[in-house]
């Protein structure tokens, strides 16, 4: 153990993206660009992990690891499937889902809305449109008129400020298009004033905390350098923008993974642009399978980042993590960063919370299931889950931070019968 202690109300969870773990999200516009020709995606999602039939399990077994909090979305294409149209079967599915973690004392962080747009709202002009901020809030209403009472935390949208980059100018997202820096900066305004309109209507049927989380990646710059128009600055600059806009909200959901060291030349770490990402998934002693420096001390320098430009706002991590097929790496990263959480916490930063990504190997977007970030190994035939040593080491030291200690021993596995359960194909 690393000695860590945090305080006892301090949330110890795992995440996971509705699209990258349900499988079968076949009205979306995701599910559409995976099998388009010419597209950057390696493989479909298909099953994914199947998360929408063992939820159940999966939850119980997060549980047993000893994590308390469980970070999760819920996929508009399922609730909304047509224009006007709401499902009552899937809000009762995420109402189960939510029932579940309260059933087994884990706080529930739920995501309204995780990359993916129904294909009719793609179809309708997507974020570019102007008709988006209307739609997402009449959608976030309704989902959380059901759900709110259930709600832990309420996360309106997830990375938002990268959205619009991905899918007008990289074309690595749905609808694909490339260059165009216009539709772009609309889809960012757009989705500005989506998260305002739905963090107030969320607010309207929970008590639950409601905000936004961003990717906040740890923007170094080095002697003579200066800021420039490299697509994470162009990301980092519309997180200012969502970071006053959320002075209005009840906390900041940070997310980071590595370091981008600027220098007088440009950038001088690996994978500063996804264009730059080898689909190859070959690690190195120094970068991880995303082609990312290997660098758990970014999650420290987006906290404070967060914490400077909206200050005062509480801070949960709610993604942070390794693609490594190594899982001893993956304890070393979490040591570190978590090290980094509890400096940021002696400094006076209220942060409450910290999220892994993720809880499963699962489907990440045009890599496929080749990125390994999970603490459970899921098999892909079967979809038998196996815990990893690094899910137990974290769940370590969440119980001995809610005891009040520094914690000992061994790694305490499962349950039998709830690691069983969990294994059933």
């Amino acid at each position: 153990m690393s000695g860590l202690r945090f305080p006892s109300a301090f949330l110890f969870g795992a995440a996971v993206g509705a699209h990258q773990v349900e499988g079968g999200n076949t009205n979306s516009d995701w599910w559409w660009w995976e099998h388009h020709a010419g597209t950057a995606c390696v493989e479909p999602s298909g099953d994914a992990c199947d998360f929408y039939h063992r939820y159940a399990a999966d939850i119980a077994l997060l549980s047993e690891l000893g994590l308390d909090a469980f970070r999760f979305g819920i996929e508009w294409s399922r609730i909304e499937p047509a224009r006007g149209e709401f499902s009552t079967a899937a809000l009762e599915h995420y109402r189960r889902m939510l029932a579940a973690c309260h059933e087994h004392r884990v706080t529930p962080l739920l995501t309204f809305h995780h990359f993916v747009l129904p294909m009719w709202v793609q179809d309708a002009g997507g974020f570019a449109s102007p008709e988006f901020p209307a739609l997402f809030e009449r959608y976030c209403e309704r989902s959380a008129a059901a759900l709110g009472d259930l709600l832990g935390y309420a996360c309106t949208l997830n990375e938002p400020q990268g959205l619009g980059l991905a899918g007008y100018v990289l074309g690595v997202n749905p609808p694909g298009r490339r260059g165009d820096h216009d539709a772009a900066r609309r889809a960012a305004d757009h989705l500005l004033e989506a998260h305002r309109l739905a963090a107030r209507a969320i607010k309207r049927h929970t008590d639950a905390p409601v905000g936004v989380t961003l990717a906040i990646p740890d923007l170094q710059y080095e002697d003579g350098a200066k800021p420039g128009d490299l697509g994470l600055e162009v990301e980092s600059r519309i997180n200012d923008e969502f970071l006053a806009l959320a002075r209005e909200d009840d906390f900041i959901g940070v997310q980071t993974y590595t370091r981008v060291r600027i220098g007088p030349e440009g950038p001088r770490s690996p994978g500063a642009e996804w264009s730059e990402v080898s689909r190859e998934m070959v690690e190195t002693e120094a970068t991880t399978q995303m082609g990312y420096e290997f660098y758990p001390r970014a999650l420290g320098g987006a906290i404070r980042r967060a914490w400077k430009v909206a200050p005062g706002l509480p801070i949960v991590v709610t993604e942070n993590g390794v693609a490594t097929l190594r899982d001893e790496r993956r304890i070393e990263y979490m040591d570190v960063a978590l090290h980094e959480v509890r400096a940021c916490v002696d400094e006076g930063i209220d942060v409450r919370g910290y999220i892994h990504w993720s809880l499963l190997d699962n489907f990440e977007w045009i890599f496929g299931y080749k990125p390994r970030f999970g603490l459970v190994e899921v098999d892909r035939q079967t979809f038998a889950r196996r815990p990893k040593p690094s899910g137990y080491w974290l769940g370590n030291i969440a119980r001995a931070s809610r005891k009040g200690t520094a914690g000992a021993g061994p790694p305490r596995p499962p349950k039998a019968d709830r690691a069983a359960a969990a294994r059933e194909p």
